[in-house]
């Protein structure tokens, strides 16, 4: 029925959400550590490793939402 139909959409975009979302916060939280890097709080080195971790981060998100993009089209905006 349309209304089953409704609600799987519903939770596959819930799902490309959660999967954009994740690395998200891996950024946020990998930022953290740069900052405390900054104000000498941790090594130099694991702020260059909290940054190899934000480009890839940011490179999954970029991925989700492409794929939600192509999956979904315009259907996204309804």
């Amino acid at each position: 029925t349309q209304s089953r139909s409704s609600a799987a959409s519903d939770v596959y975009k819930r799902q490309y959400v959660h999967d954009a979302r994740k690395p998200l916060n891996r950024i946020s939280m990998q930022a953290e550590l740069v900052k405390m890097a900054l104000n000498g709080e941790v090594p130099a080195q694991k702020a260059m490793a909290a940054l190899d971790k934000i480009i890839a981060s940011a490179k999954d998100c970029s991925d989700s939402l492409s794929e939600m993009t192509s999956d979904f089209g315009d259907t996204l905006l309804d």
